[in-house]
């Protein structure tokens, strides 16, 4: 028998389908509805925030650098500028394929490895959605043109016009004025965000970093509106940056010239004051090098050539080389007794060429022993000490004082100290003291401590600024004016508070003063009258000046002679050889100018440092005596 045919139950079938369709209509509903509702919600209840977000990609507000502030020299010669250039910057959210474009760039441009790792770098600290970075900092006329024909395939890629610093003298004043140098991490942590939202570059050292708040200027803005590639298309409002400060600082660029002319190719420093407000008429360092090259970026080759370099190019040697003064010393301890009581002008030692302290057998010897005098230099009072440079006059007069005293006296002068008004970098040197002693070496004081430091050996050191700071004291006849680079400014600067002046030097007469100027004008002037009584300098520079200069010359030595042997600096490395010393200033009796010289490892302080004096101060004094 045959299976009986199942019949089609359409009304079932027709109700499913009524379920599914309805189904679908309510998720069709649904769906139209959670649209329905999104549009709602973006027309209407969000309207203004993406609205907001719409105009943020169509306008942006960018920020614009400030030129900074010129610097020029007290003749208003400009030895500060700013030079516009073009720039090569990417802004990475528009930019899809980095190492592509960078690799495209790098043909275009010829980058170098160094380009690319800065860029990289930059590209990975913090900053601002669609801030640009910079990729190469200088480009040409050609390489202008050469992304200009590109541009259609250089999404991101933005050439902006900035201001870079520029110095018109080059090393001259690489010393003098610090240097500028692109922002680092270091920079970030101090900087306010939102003033150097523009700025690339800061100052690193110098002056160019003291009066960096002063010098920056402040931050403007303006309103543009850009196309689906970033770029331009026209500026809807603008607050224009402020400008930095113009400054004038006390150097003397004629004068600058011509201390690094006569100080030549030796290393050493040179530095020139106006006894009157302590402004810095010249600071030189040798050897120099170029504050341009730092601006935009040092390549990695140069900058091991700099560092690697013996003779240190990028130290400051009038700032922070710390020497032993040697005999320029002299005056100073002389002074030191007078104040204490420890001698008196008119008193007479006999200086044998050698000294010895009671119940020791270490010989202490005269310079005069490396002359082949070993007869001394008969008796000597305190004006011949200083301008015969007698060493055993000083060895005797520093085992009479207290170290305390002593140091407690002479830091009246800035030994020891910082005491320029705008050069924070400065080092301090050292000024020994039982206490220092005990802390630096953990030993105490010795008496042929004392008699070291009598002519500026041992364990004192000086910078050529300090050196030249006390110089102006007694220049000033006891007065104490601190040294300073800023001469005068568009507004008043921001930068600080001037500290307290220091107090003038106390314990001694109008008279002591007069003495030691005189003393220290026969080390210049006095001569003719035989071997014994002729000024140290007075061969050297004396002959034929038209105006005094009262002065000491020194010489520091660097290695220590054993007890006995003979000092020969013939058998000895450059390196290890005594440097030269000489302080002065002049005219003696109405000075205008103090001056401190140090040529390392260059011999006699007289026959070496004290020439470089005469031809910084004939070219400072010498115009001024004619035009009278």
């Amino acid at each position: 028998m045959a299976p009986s045919l199942a019949f089609r139950d359409t009304q079932r079938e027709r109700r499913i389908f009524v379920v599914r369709a309805s189904v679908l209509l309510a998720a069709a509903m649904l769906l139209v509805g959670g649209l329905f509702l999104r549009l709602v919600q973006l027309q209407v209840w969000e309207h203004e925030t993406y609205r907001t977000r719409s105009e943020a990609n169509r306008i942006q507000l960018q920020p614009l650098a400030p030129p900074r502030g010129l610097i020029f020299d007290r003749n208003g010669v400009l030895l500060a500028s700013n030079r516009p250039v073009s720039a090569l910057n990417i802004v990475r959210e528009r930019v899809t394929d980095m190492d592509a474009l960078l690799t495209e760039l790098t043909v275009l441009l010829s980058l170098s490895e160094d380009d690319l790792t800065g860029f990289r770098a930059r590209l990975g600290r913090a900053r601002r959605p669609f801030e640009s970075v910079v990729l190469k900092q200088v480009l040409s006329e050609e390489e202008i043109a050469r992304l200009a024909v590109h541009r259609h395939r250089l999404a991101g890629v933005e050439i902006t016009t900035q201001f870079l610093r520029h110095y018109p003298f080059g090393p001259e004043f690489a010393h003098a004025l610090g240097a500028m140098g692109r922002i680092d991490e270091d920079d970030l942590k101090r900087l306010d965000p939102v003033r150097y939202s523009a700025t690339r570059f800061v100052g690193k050292r110098g002056a160019e970093r003291f009066y960096e708040s002063s010098l920056h200027g402040e931050v403007g803005h303006q309103k543009v509106e850009v196309d689906a590639h970033g770029r331009i298309r026209q500026v809807l409002d603008i607050n224009p940056p402020i400008a930095g400060q113009n400054i004038t600082l006390q150097l003397d660029s004629r004068l600058q010239r011509v201390a690094a002319e006569a100080l030549g190719e030796r290393r050493g420093a040179v530095v020139a004051l106006d006894p009157r407000s302590g402004g810095i008429l010249a600071m030189v360092s040798q050897p120099t090098y170029d504050p341009n090259l730092f601006i935009t970026g040092i390549s990695a080759a140069d900058y091991r050539q700099l560092t690697a370099d013996r003779d240190r190019p990028m130290f400051n040697r009038v700032i922070n080389g710390q020497y032993a003064p040697g005999s320029t010393f002299k005056p100073f301890v002389g002074l030191t007794g007078i104040a204490n009581g420890a001698i008196r002008w008119d008193e007479r030692i006999e200086d044998r060429g050698w000294f010895r302290l009671k119940g020791q057998q270490r010989i202490y010897r005269d310079w005069s022993w490396t002359r082949g005098n070993s007869g001394g230099q008969g008796l000597v009072d305190l004006d011949r000490a200083i301008y015969r440079s007698s060493n055993v006059y000083f060895y005797d007069l520093a085992s009479r004082m207290d170290i305390d005293r002593m140091s407690g006296f002479l830091a009246q002068f800035g030994f020891g100290q910082r005491t320029a008004l705008d050069i924070p970098e400065a080092s301090s040197g050292v000024l020994p003291s039982r206490a220092w002693k005990r802390g630096a070496r953990g030993e105490p004081w010795y008496p042929g401590d004392s008699v070291n430091m009598g002519i500026g050996q041992g364990d004192v050191l000086v910078t050529p600024l300090q050196l030249a700071t006390a110089t102006m004291v007694i220049a000033n006849r006891g007065r104490f004016v601190r040294p300073r680079l800023l001469l005068a400014s568009d507004q008043p600067l921001v930068e600080f508070d001037p500290p307290p002046q220091l107090q003038d030097v106390q314990g001694l007469t109008v008279e002591d003063w007069e003495r030691m100027v005189d003393a220290m004008e026969n080390v210049v002037h006095r001569g003719n009258l035989g071997y014994r009584q002729s000024g140290t300098a007075n061969a050297h520079i004396g002959q034929n000046l038209p105006y005094r200069i009262a002065g000491k010359s020194g010489t520091a030595q660097v290695v220590q002679i054993r007890q006995g042997e003979e000092y020969d600096e013939r058998l000895l490395d450059e390196y290890q050889r005594k440097h030269a010393w000489f302080i002065g200033f002049a005219p003696a009796d109405d000075p205008q100018i103090v001056m401190a010289v140090l040529v390392e490892n260059g011999g006699g302080g007289s026959s070496i440092a004290a020439p470089v004096v005469r031809q910084v101060m004939d070219a400072y004094l010498l115009p001024q005596i004619v035009a009278r």
